[in-house]
């Protein structure tokens, strides 16, 4: 990377400081993580029953609950002793995240997931400017923070979006968007059609 993180942000925001743009950007992270966060939370309040979070629609594919669980399992191996550690932990078991287990409760889903990402949100939190320019590893690879927070947000939001996919296909016809409704024929929204 040429520069260093300071002067590459600057460069795309003339007057604006380099430690300015890297707490916009912690705190535009940070409501994205929370984003996905809440959009999986909200996806999986609509699925019907703790048996069909647990359903795969075939033997190729991966259930609500095993997305849920290596998303889980992501966020802690990476965000666990984050500055300090690799961000692949040796007590994950990441093949095991996709295995198909005993059908899990919704609760006992929830509390996996809440666990998971209580770990990542404390330690982007507490991260600072400064801490964007230092560097992690990830299975031995080094890369700045930045990088390591753009690379989970985008496998997060990747995998958040199957849950509201599968979601959304065991809730319909009930299913409640997530987002600005799509315009029924002949319905005009916001004078646009």
């Amino acid at each position: 990377m040429a520069g260093n993180l300071g002067e590459t942000m600057t460069g795309n925001f003339r007057g604006t400081k380099a430690g300015d743009v890297a707490e916009a950007y912690l705190r535009n992270i940070i409501r994205t993580y929370r984003t996905y966060k809440d959009m999986a939370e909200r996806a999986i309040a609509q699925v019907p029953s703790d048996e069909v979070l647990n359903r795969e629609l075939n033997d190729d594919s991966n259930s609500i609950a095993i997305i849920v669980k290596h998303v889980a399992g992501n966020l802690r191996s990476r965000f666990r002793d984050f500055l300090i550690s690799d961000g692949e932990k040796p007590d994950r078991n990441r093949d095991s995240e996709f295995e198909t287990e005993q059908a899990i409760s919704r609760d006992e889903l929830l509390a996996r997931w809440n666990a998971g990402w209580e770990i990542a949100l404390g330690s982007i939190e507490a991260l600072t400017p400064a801490d964007l320019e230092r560097t992690v590893r990830i299975r031995g690879e080094e890369m700045l923070v930045v990088e390591a927070l753009n690379r989970s947000i985008t496998h997060t939001a990747y995998h958040v979006g199957q849950i509201v996919y599968l979601a959304r296909y065991y809730a319909s016809p009930n299913w409640e968007t997530l987002s600005i409704p799509r315009a029924r024929r002949g319905e005009v929204h916001a004078g646009k059609r």
